[in-house]
């Protein structure tokens, strides 16, 4: 036996677990699902398919798609409205109305972004905050 073969060793490959497949980094609802009642949820969330009641993110982002037919309040941190949303609309840093996106219903961020061809239906309140009744 010579030195380089004695000196091999094989390599070895541990086995460890592997995380899930993930195919996303978001939460998903697809554009099959119709969804009654309230979506609270701990990570942002993208909307494709339709929802009826409330969503709440608290500081995270929610994403509704272009097919996407929303009729519920909406709050989270970042709003980023595609698709048909009816209902108030509550963000703590900005609201994102593409071109494709409407609104029936109030909106209330310290920013809104409006793309050209995109429908509000109510108040816009850019301040961010609750108006005094004084």
């Amino acid at each position: 036996m010579s030195n380089t073969e004695s000196s091999r060793e094989p390599v070895r490959t541990e086995a460890r677990p592997q995380p899930p497949d993930e195919r996303r980094m978001t939460a998903w609802v697809g554009k099959a699902l119709l969804i009654h009642g309230k979506i609270v949820s701990s990570e942002n969330l993208t909307i494709d398919g339709r929802v009826e009641g409330t969503i709440e993110l608290g500081d995270h982002s929610l994403t509704i798609g272009a097919g996407a037919s929303i009729k519920a309040d909406l709050v989270a941190q970042t709003i980023i409205i595609s698709g048909a949303v009816a209902g108030n609309v509550r963000a703590s840093v900005k609201v994102d109305l593409q071109a494709t996106g409407s609104v029936n219903g109030d909106i209330v961020a310290p920013l809104l972004v409006m793309a050209d061809g995109a429908l509000i239906t109510g108040k816009v309140d850019a301040t961010g905050r609750k108006r005094s009744s004084t």
